[in-house]
Formats: structure tokens, sequence, C-alpha cells
């Protein structure tokens, strides 16, 4: 029997997280096509078994979710899974070009680099709004690394010549190194700066 390969490219044989913490919250399983049509969507915690290439797509529908506002338009990208795959298939090219490295594994190292160990909180005591750091689960750290990676390309490509598969590969390439030219990266670091001053 013929090895599964994503997109009929590029092998998951031997990837793994190195980070323990997130391990189980990443799903490495082999496919042709990162494609369930919302199998997971309406059980608790099931997007741990959704393939992470996937889960990337999906993120791609919705770039412009930012906080709790939609700052900037994307609903042009909602649903059109062909566009997204194609844009996904596009940065591991890219990638696999520049890097001579399989662009999974890029993006695994990029997930691990970008996701946050721990964020601030505010809450009420009493009468006035306090803010205290906690530690963030991982189901959270893996969401928030794609969700920044997702944002950051739409940050890169918007009013510019890039594509978006070129500025989705500049992404995931400087979350990967840990460069600060990275949105996810840098976000992430905000994030931990913001909780250790609430501590």
């Amino acid at each position: 029997m013929s090895e599964i390969k994503l997109f009929n490219k590029w092998s998951f044989e031997g990837l793994k997280m190195k980070d323990p913490g997130i391990a189980d919250y990443v799903s490495i399983v082999p496919v042709i096509v990162p494609r369930t049509s919302g199998k997971y969507a309406n059980t608790q915690f099931y997007k741990s078994k959704m393939s992470v290439v996937e889960r990337l797509m999906t993120k791609l529908f919705v770039p412009g979710h930012r906080g709790k506002k939609h700052k900037m338009t994307s609903g042009r990208n909602v649903g059109k899974t062909q566009n997204s795959a194609n844009i996904v298939k596009e940065a591991f090219e890219i990638i696999e070009k520049k890097t001579q490295k399989n662009p999974i594994e890029v993006l695994l190292t990029a997930i691990e680099n970008a996701a946050p160990l721990e964020e601030a909180i505010s809450y009420q005591r009493g009468g006035i709004f306090v803010r205290e750091g906690v530690i963030t689960s991982p189901q959270r750290r893996v969401d928030l690394a794609l969700k920044h990676i997702a944002q950051g390309t739409q940050t890169k490509s918007r009013s510019n010549k890039r594509t978006a598969g070129e500025a989705l590969a500049e992404e995931i390439m400087a979350a990967a190194k840990g460069d600060a030219a990275s949105f996810a990266y840098s976000e992430k670091m905000r994030r931990e700066k913001e909780a250790s001053g609430a501590r």
C-alpha cells in the first residue's frame, strides 16, 4: 500500500510535536485532502482530532476577527475551502523551496513557537476589575497560534502585491525561526509579557 501524503506531495512520516504540552492537541494523522466537512464541529474538544492543516485552513476563513470585533472584513473567504486549500498548498511549496524541509514540519515548529504559555485575564473583585496572569490551556494555545498565523497572513497580504500563499509562507517561516517579523510570534511575546506584569 502506497504512503498517504498531504496533497499527494508531503509525507507525515516521522513527524511529531517536540512540545509535550500541546502534542495531544495537534493531530498529525496522514490525510491526502484535509477536509472533514464539519464532522467534529458539534462535539466539544474534538477539533483536536482534526488535521492541523485543516485547522489552519479553517482559520484562514475568518482572519479578520480581532478580539470581539471583526475589524477587517473577510466574509468573502468563508466557506471557500478550495481557495483556502490552494493558499496552504502554495505556501507549502514556497516553504519547501526556501527551506529544503518538509513544510508540515516547519508548520509544527511555527505552532510550537507561536503558542503562548500564559496570558492575562481580568475579573471583577468587589467594585474593581483585577488583572491576573494565568496559564493558557493546551487547546487554547494551539488555537491562538493558528489564529495569529492567519491574522499575520492577512496583514501581510492586505494592500500589497504579495499573494496570500506568499504571505502565509513568510509568516510560518518567521514563526518557525522565532523571528519578531512574525505577527504570531510577536503576539505570543506580547501576551506573555502582559501576563508577567499582571502577576
